[in-house]
């Protein structure tokens, strides 16, 4: 009996090379499979932390730039990576006065009744920041205010006697120098691109105990009137700052210096959640200015300010309902030579609106010295604008801190 031509499926002939391209296909997609499973178990069975890529919510994992160029993996909300990079450039700050001796302490009447007075020399604790390879340091002027010696202390354990190079009191900042290798620099920052509600840490050295990192937030931005400098533009944080932490850091979640440490608000002389730095922008001003010329030429121009009230612009008979009051002008001063009055409103500096007292000291002291700058004032109800030459600003006399 006579029967068709036979036809395998399996080696179908050139014309129709779809069933035997689809076995092929099918048998590399198993082993393929066979082999991922095998691989996952055995990573599984012997690396399991290579898998599990979750240790917090979010799976997510936050890198940041190392000291030494590499790169330094962390769970999500974890702030070590910036501790670590920030920790290095931090440094404690020993400072020693000798006694003052009494006048009276040779009379043998007063020894008998006091004792020995005011023989053993003051000591005092602080933190700084090291801002260049050349080895300058940043920190607070009150640390180091009328100190015979200053000793840095690294993170390291490496000790270095310190140079001051430069101190400004209105801002309460100074400069010194280490000399040594190797130093490791701090990234400054751009604290003007801070905002409310930014996590930030605090570094230094609270109570001598060793460097101690806090966490926080910015909790506000500009404190002004506190009474604690000339110049005030706080960033306020409520990350933990206690004796010993001034002149320290305040830096970012990626470890960039965004402030230095310098005063708290305190009924016990312990952190109550209110601390101040400030801003990185001031203090690397300050750093450049004293560097290269050896003190901040700010410019002045002999005026007494005040915040405009109603009071004032009664008593004055002024029109304005923004702006800094006249209420005192200095004989032959910069403002007296360029025309300016009391009762004058003075609204804008350089283009720059003013409208309180602080504004007015900082835009004034920003002018330089023997330039010419544009005031624009409200005399009664004229506006006007007159082009004053500020001086240079009197050195302050040193206050109780």
């Amino acid at each position: 009996m006579a029967t068709g031509p036979a036809y395998n499926l399996t080696s179908a002939r050139p014309g129709s090379p779809k069933p035997y391209r689809m076995k092929r296909l099918w048998l590399l997609f198993s082993q393929t499979a066979t082999v991922l499973l095998a691989a996952y178990f055995v990573v599984g069975t012997l690396k399991p932390e290579w898998l599990d890529r979750r240790p917090t919510a979010g799976g997510a994992v936050a890198v940041i730039e190392a000291p030494a160029g590499g790169t330094v993996a962390a769970p999500a909300g974890s702030f070590s990576p910036a501790a670590k990079k920030a920790s290095p450039a931090v440094v404690s700050i020993n400072t020693s006065k000798a006694a003052e001796k009494n006048p009276q302490s040779n009379d043998p009447w007063f020894r008998f009744f006091f004792g020995d007075q005011g023989n053993q020399p003051q000591a005092g604790l602080g933190s700084g920041v090291i801002v260049s390879p050349a080895g300058y340091i940043l920190t607070n002027n009150h640390v180091v205010e009328g100190a015979d010696e200053i000793e840095v202390v690294l993170n390291d354990s490496r000790h270095a006697k310190a140079k001051v190079i430069g101190t400004d009191p209105d801002t309460d900042l100074a400069i010194l120098k280490i000399e040594l290798d190797k130093l490791p620099v701090i990234v400054l920052g751009n604290s003007d691109a801070l905002a409310v509600g930014d996590q930030v840490l605090a570094i230094g050295n609270p109570f001598g105990v060793g460097q101690t990192v806090t966490s926080g937030i910015v909790s506000a931005l500009g404190r002004n009137q506190l009474g604690i400098n000339t110049f005030e533009n706080f960033i306020q944080t409520d990350a933990a700052i206690n004796p010993g932490n001034s002149g320290g850091a305040l830096v970012d979640i990626h470890g960039n210096l965004m402030g230095i440490n310098t005063a708290i608000y305190s009924r016990s002389g312990g952190s109550m959640g209110i601390g101040f730095a400030i801003p990185v922008s001031t203090a690397r001003m300050v750093m450049e200015s004293i560097v290269k010329e050896g003190q901040v030429s700010r410019g002045w121009i002999g005026v007494e300010p005040n915040d405009l009230s109603p009071e004032l612009a009664e008593t004055f008979g002024v029109k304005a309902t923004s702006g800094v009051i006249i209420t005192g002008v200095l004989q032959n001063g910069p403002a007296a030579q360029a025309g300016i009055k009391p009762g004058d409103v003075i609204t804008g500096v350089a283009d720059k609106r003013v409208a309180t007292v602080s504004e007015l000291l900082s835009n004034v002291a920003s002018l330089k010295p023997g330039v010419p700058a544009k005031f624009s004032l409200l005399r009664r109800e004229e506006k006007m604008e007159l082009k004053v030459t500020p001086g240079l600003r009197p050195r302050p006399r040193a206050a109780a801190r």
